[in-house]
């Protein structure tokens, strides 16, 4: 009887059970609770560690610094009124950027000729480039070491002050660098600086003498300069370099509206409070007042305000013309007196 059903229906002996397999399964499961989605209709994820997803919450970062490790209770929005928006310190849409390079690191520029007094001290300085950072991100190593010098040089910039003196050398004597300032990708600054704020940072550590320039800052900028990347790229380097030279300490805003001090962490926020918030510990007030951002340790001063002009005086009418005194009418002349005569 099979044989003949075979022989009838060719093909479709085979299929019809197998068809009717499948249908029995998938009713099955739609009676257990759904196909392939979780109560959400979402697709449930495979079992991990929590090993595993902490490993994943950390390295599968967007670039924009967020992190999902746990931080214990979160902040009470009743207490927590920033002045500012929170996305101040996050890192703004742009172009890419490596997430972890190779940890070694190739010169970058030309040696040259001392700038600024260096009463105090001349800094010798390199510029590297870590391995692995195409140079399309940064428009080159020329580009990148030109900036650097041209900051520094700046006279606006730290050798403003005489007690302070940089040069760049090449980094191949003997010589060895007081500072070597390099761009690295974000995973090499996380090892370097840390990433207890979960937002991206550069910094200065006095292991190796390292001024870290954060590679996704150098590329996208900061959100507080509103887009004027040239000015926080100067910026970048001044900070740092400042901590680098000894000015370890923040500084706040002075007043609102007023320039921001160059060593106010301007990559995350220009307000006090927003940076008071984030960090109690820090030296910011909460007194709400919000800077301006500004890239250089002596900023050229501001020109003062146009003076409003003076209010024109109008003339006096027209007065009638004073009376002509008439000349006094001619008097006789005086009798002559005579002589007296000899004695």
């Amino acid at each position: 009887m099979l044989v003949r059903f075979a022989r009838n229906y060719g093909w479709r002996a085979y299929a019809i059970p197998v068809l009717v397999v499948i249908t029995v399964w998938v009713l099955v499961d739609v009676c257990r609770g759904g196909l392939f989605t979780g109560d959400d209709g979402a697709a449930p994820a495979p079992a991990t560690s929590p090993a595993a997803v902490a490993t994943t919450a950390a390295a599968d970062g967007d670039g924009r610094g967020e992190q999902t490790t746990t931080r214990g209770r979160g902040p009470d929005p009743a207490t927590h009124t920033p002045a500012i928006d929170d996305e101040s310190g996050q890192l703004p849409p742009g172009g890419p950027f490596v997430k972890q390079g190779t940890g070694l690191y190739h010169l970058a520029g030309r040696a040259g000729e001392q700038f600024g007094q260096g009463t105090e001290k001349v800094f010798t300085y390199t510029v590297e480039v870590e391995e692995g950072i195409p140079a399309s991100h940064y428009g080159g190593d020329g580009a990148f070491a030109a900036l650097v010098d041209a900051t520094l040089s700046d006279p606006r910039g730290w050798t403003q002050d005489p007690r302070f003196g940089f040069r760049h050398i090449d980094g191949t004597s003997t010589e060895q660098p007081d500072l070597r300032i390099q761009l690295t990708s974000v995973g090499s600054t996380h090892d370097a600086c840390g990433h207890d704020i979960g937002m991206e940072t550069s910094c200065f550590t006095t292991i190796g003498n390292r001024v870290v320039i954060n590679e996704s800052r150098w590329v996208r900028g900061a959100i507080p300069f509103n887009g004027d990347i040239g000015s926080y790229r100067r910026y970048l380097i001044n900070h740092e370099v400042g901590h680098a030279i000894g000015y370890a300490a923040h500084e706040p805003c002075g007043a609102d509206g007023a320039l921001a001090p160059v060593m106010m962490q301007q990559t995350l926020s220009l307000s006090n409070s927003f940076l008071h918030n984030l960090e109690p510990s820090e030296v910011y007030p909460d007194d709400g007042a919000v800077c301006r951002y500004n890239p250089w340790p002596f900023p050229a001063p501001q020109p003062p305000a146009p003076e409003p002009p003076a209010a024109e005086v109008p003339p006096a009418p027209d007065q009638p013309p004073a009376a002509e005194v008439p000349p006094a009418p001619d008097q006789p002349p005086a009798a002559e007196v005579p002589p007296e005569p000899a004695p």
